[in-house]
């Protein structure tokens, strides 16, 4: 009887362990966001040598112009680069870059980081602002970290106080994107000799708080809806992904289907999940890859190292200009560095490490997350031997007119294969991002795709 009061004692003892480890934020502690820390839980406060300035609201909505396309114009286009990395001289910098940044600076000679004025240009509307405060207040994880509960009222940045590296990444999950938004963007995975061929997507995203015919009992565990039509080149037009975003992906997982134009069906699409292929990708990169990391966080283990400052890219209006064509942005190895921006920002460093017993083709993930977006701005991938294998960059911009942040251009590379993925490149499109359309419910089903790839 003894030993089995030991046991229950001790399993109470765990119990109530584990409930203070997944507990929300205190009042006090949750009173720290818009006071010591900034609305979405980064440090108001610059750095100690002032590389780093204070955060002061981010950039306003009428910071630039914005021209009949809707594309924005760089604010801080007179400004020229600080220092440029180079290999010759990244030993100097190293303890302010990623392993990946490395191994890119060794691999390509002419590849070379632009290294510019840090501007803190992070914002979004104040609704945001408090959802993220009800968040810190009222969600938990549940299912080892696999799922949110208590998270429904606010949808937005559910740890803007986050204890663990699995917060952390469900930052970057719920981040903010604009709510419902159609885009306009092309894809290419250039060759070793820089040859490449574009294949374009027109993308729709739609939140069930933005969609008022949506059913509320139906939606409780989404996230959001994607949809994703291919327009070019021929041979693809016409093929339309849906995707119903759950936000706990163990108990529901991710809904997708796919509608071949070719065979004019509608099918499920388990493999859109983890490390199935990327659509029209060639094998450059996984269905988690998108949006540098999308998806369930069940397969890893998530080690939270920590705050650093790191050289990511940043504020990348040069990139996304219309003027520039997609020959101008891509190159043989990479995308040209001329036209990159990077900045000293500081970032929640995390590493994502496979489970025993799951399967992915990378074993480890290093991530870099900046701190006023929770925007993932670097991933290192490591292979099974540990090797490091892929390299990704999130260029990033704040779409200063809708109080969006969001991505430029998505770039993955492949150190062994001397290949790349470039994914969201918007130059020569006719427009750029559509914030705020009406989404239905209706278009969000797998009857409606038929409709979608119509050619």
């Amino acid at each position: 009887m003894k030993s089995t009061r030991i046991l229950q004692t001790g399993a109470l003892a765990l119990t109530l362990l584990a409930s203070s480890v997944m507990a929300a934020v205190s009042e006090q502690e949750a009173a720290q966001l818009g006071t010591s820390l900034t609305p979405l839980g980064a440090e108001m406060a610059g750095n100690a040598d002032g590389s780093i300035p204070a955060w002061t609201g981010g950039l306003a909505t009428d910071a630039g112009a914005v021209d009949g396309k809707g594309f924005l114009a760089d604010p801080f286009a007179s400004e020229q680069p600080l220092f440029t990395i180079t290999a010759a001289n990244a030993a100097q910098y190293q303890d302010k870059l990623s392993p990946g940044q490395l191994a890119m600076l060794q691999r390509y000679a002419d590849y070379k980081i632009p290294v510019y004025p840090t501007h803190r240009t992070a914002a979004v509307p104040d609704a945001i602002y408090a959802a993220a405060k009800k968040s810190a207040l009222n969600t938990t994880t549940i299912d080892g970290g696999n799922g949110l509960q208590n998270f429904g009222d606010s949808r937005y940045y559910a740890f803007p106080i986050p204890k663990t590296g699995v917060e952390v990444i469900w930052n970057h999950i719920t981040r903010y994107r604009g709510g419902n938004v159609q885009r306009l963007i092309a894809q290419a995975t250039p060759q070793t000799n820089g040859s490449f061929s574009i294949v374009k997507f027109a993308d729709e995203v739609a939140v069930p708080s933005d969609m008022p015919d949506i059913d509320p009992a139906k939606s409780a565990n989404v996230l959001l809806y994607f949809k994703q039509r291919v327009t070019a080149p021929s041979r693809l037009a016409g093929n339309v992904l849906l995707v119903h975003e759950t936000i706990d992906q163990v108990k529901e997982p991710r809904l997708a289907w796919i509608y071949n134009a070719g065979q004019r069906r509608v099918r499920r699409a388990p493999q859109v999940a983890y490390d199935g292929p990327g659509t029209a990708a060639d094998g450059m990169r996984t269905a988690d890859n998108f949006d540098l990391f999308s998806g369930a966080p069940d397969r890893y283990d998530w080690k939270l190292i920590g705050k650093k400052e790191v050289y990511i890219p940043y504020n990348a209006y040069k990139l996304d200009s219309p003027s520039l064509t997609y020959d101008d942005v891509l190159r043989a190895g990479h995308i040209n560095q001329d036209l990159t921006r990077y900045e000293l920002h500081r970032v929640w460093e995390v590493e994502a490490t496979l489970k025993s017993g799951e399967r992915h083709i990378y074993a480890k993930r290093h991530m870099y997350f900046d701190e006023d977006t929770w925007q993932l701005a670097l991933v290192d991938h490591y292979d099974g031997r540990g090797q490091l294998w892929r390299v990704a960059e999130g260029h990033a911009q704040n779409y200063y007119n809708h109080k969006t942040p969001g991505y430029t251009l998505e770039a993955l590379y492949d150190l062994t294969a001397g290949r790349y993925l470039a994914l969201g490149m918007k130059n020569e499109e006719k427009n750029a991002y559509r914030f705020g359309f009406k989404a239905s419910a209706a278009d969000f089903t797998p009857a409606a795709l038929r409709n979608s790839g119509v050619r």
